[in-house]
């Protein structure tokens, strides 16, 4: 969740460490701090964004060419000064960078203090440099990491430096992300492959258990059991272009105008129109328990989460396959009934969010089929589950998902008809209409984004508004969760999103003249029942902005339409979900709210 970056080789670290901050700064804001290894360890932290660690950088430059930086997403302890990473040990010996959750830290701590240590931060973090320090009476470097992280329970990936050990960092990881990228004569290490594309794009990802000594000449890896670790040098495929704003004032913005694109490039390669069938080589391997599954479980959290209730009907209407979707947060805490003829399907866009995870792990111990969708190459769910398939989305670096989201779509789109194709139950000719009318979503994605000003001013017409209801039935109630996560995300508007048949179960009771209503209402098969519950709101005066495939059929309900070209119903949400992500782009802007950096959110929740 929160940003780390090191760096050792021949240039002065500073300016690379800034520059991979600001690459990771939608990880994390709370505050930021660098440690360059120049005469002793050189400290400089600051509470808030990266500009005002900027502001606090002496005016001398640092000339060392070894060193680490943080930029922190809070979890234990406010966010200031004190709390912000890097931590040091009470003698300024060892100063470490952490992402995770030390959950015997309290313990650990009291130990410590037992023996002397003194304690600067509320942090969990700050255990992890006092503990490795006392542990460098009987060990030195890795031996010392090691035997400080057999002691420790919980979710780390950290970043060692010590005084004494010029021209090398240490890593570790377990449950959280860290990335090692190759250079000539300089090697990097990152919680996020986005802060060294500038530099290097060949990479070494660590999975759980590893550590590693990083020197500007070479990699040694090793497992906490001290048995060495051989690993491939990796090929990172985003250019450092992609993660840039490219003109627009946010990356929200750029996210939600690149979908066209992205749609392209999640399905390029995948849809055979002249074979009728969704080509996922990802899933080749796996073919035949996939023909021998009897149920499906989708995991996934926020949205992620929402965009498996659109493939659970999606799935379930191409396959005939019994479907479920569960909050991965919440999947492993019951004792869930699992065989070895479920198949459970992970979706991520990080591919590092801790409980989903955490749920695939769940999954394997029951020896289920483990699957995934996620965007990231190397992550650890996509090399943790049996088979997968990529988004091919880019990197999204706004916090609030747009493409990845419907990249995730498109994907499960393709999934069904892949899965009803390979258990026989897809008629050939269901099958090709499907694919063409998903081949046709880009264009009808474009038409939507080209009427964007029309939205705009919609929302300038409601910007006052303190709450509001999301509406949908069927295949557009995900997206009617989806699009009140996103107004309440960015905008801190006040969202709640429902089933339409919901409404009259309790949330009918708030609507009045100041509560408007966003309706997802195109005209599939429950347009009737769902233009019936734009009746009871209208009968109580509340305001409603419909979005629809038809102005006439629901214009006399309504203050605002918003029209989206139609499509299969099956697909529909991957249209009518674009308006809801600029409703609330725009509102964030209109009240005044940066729409990348949301309040107390982070991109890649990498803690339980």
């Amino acid at each position: 969740m929160c940003g780390i970056i090191g760096y050792v080789g021949k240039k002065r670290a500073l300016p690379i460490l800034l520059t991979g901050l600001s690459a990771m700064e939608y990880r994390g804001y709370d505050s930021a701090g660098v440690c360059v290894q120049a005469s002793g360890l050189v400290r400089i932290r600051a509470a808030g964004k990266i500009e005002k660690l900027r502001e606090r950088l002496p005016p001398a430059p640092l000339a060392g060419t070894a060193g680490i930086a943080h930029t922190r997403w809070a979890t234990h302890g406010v966010p200031d000064e004190a709390n912000a990473h890097p931590h040091m040990d009470c003698h300024e010996q060892v100063a470490i960078v952490h992402n995770g959750i030390i959950e015997n830290y309290s313990e650990l701590r009291e130990g410590l203090k037992a023996k002397g240590h003194t304690f600067t931060s509320q942090t969990d973090s700050e255990v992890l440099a006092h503990l490795i320090e006392s542990e460098c009476e009987e060990a030195s470097g890795l031996a010392a990491i090691r035997r400080a992280l057999k002691r420790v329970r919980g979710t780390y990936g950290i970043v060692v430096i010590f005084k004494d050990i010029p021209q090398t960092l240490f890593a570790a990881r377990m449950g959280s992300p860290l990335v090692i990228g190759v250079g000539a004569h300089e090697h990097y290490v990152a919680s996020d492959p986005s802060a060294i594309l500038a530099h290097t794009r060949d990479v070494i990802f660590l999975d759980d258990g590893e550590l590693a000594a990083v020197s500007s000449e070479g990699v040694t890896l090793a497992g906490l059991d001290e048995q060495p670790v051989n690993k491939q040098v990796e090929r990172v495929t985003w250019e450092v272009e992609t993660a840039q704003k490219n003109g627009n004032p946010h990356f929200m913005l750029k996210e939600i105008l690149e979908q066209s694109a992205v749609v392209e490039n999640s399905t390029r390669g995948r849809i055979d129109l002249i074979g009728t069938r969704a080509v996922l080589g990802g899933l080749r391997d796996v073919s035949e328990r996939l023909e021998e599954i009897d149920r499906i479980i989708i995991i996934g959290c926020g949205s992620a989460y929402y965009a498996g209730l659109v493939g659970e009907y999606l799935l379930e209407e191409l396959t005939g396959i019994p479907v479920e979707v569960e909050l991965g947060s919440e999947f492993r805490y019951r004792k869930p009934i699992i065989s070895a003829r479920t198949a459970v399907l992970a979706i991520s866009q990080s591919g590092e969010t801790a409980d989903t995870l955490e749920a695939v792990r769940e999954a394997k111990r029951k020896h289920a089929l483990t699957l995934g969708l996620v965007n990231v190459v190397g992550s650890t769910v996509a090399r943790e589950t049996d088979a997968g398939v990529y988004n091919h989305a880019g990197p999204e670096i706004g916090v609030a998902s747009t493409k990845a989201f419907l990249s995730q779509l498109s994907v499960l789109a393709l999934m069904g008809v892949y899965l009803g194709a390979l258990r026989g139950v897809l008629p050939e000719r269901e099958a090709g209409a499907v694919l063409a009318a998903l081949y046709e979503i880009p264009d009808q994605i474009q038409m939507i984004l080209e009427g964007r000003a029309r939205i705009s001013q919609i929302v300038k017409r409601h910007a006052a508004m303190g709450n509001c209801l999301f509406l949908g039935r069927k295949y557009q109630a995900p997206i009617a969760y989806e699009g009140a996560l996103k107004l309440k995300e960015v905008s801190y508007v006040h969202a709640e999103g429902y089933s339409c048949g919901e409404m009259k179960h309790g949330p009918i009771a708030l609507i009045d003249t100041s509560f408007p209503s966003v309706v997802l209402c195109p005209l599939d098969s429950v347009f009737e029942k769902t233009r019936s519950n734009m009746e009871e709101i209208r009968a109580r005066g509340g305001k409603i902005i419909a979005i629809t495939t038809d102005h006439d059929a629901v214009s006399s309900l309504c203050e605002e339409v918003i029209i989206v070209p139609k499509t299969l119903e099956c697909l529909q949400p991957l249209l009518t979900v674009i308006p809801t992500q600029i409703l609330a782009y725009e509102m964030a802007v209109a009240r005044g709210f940066d729409p990348d950096r949301p309040r107390n959110l982070a991109k890649s929740v990498t803690v339980e």
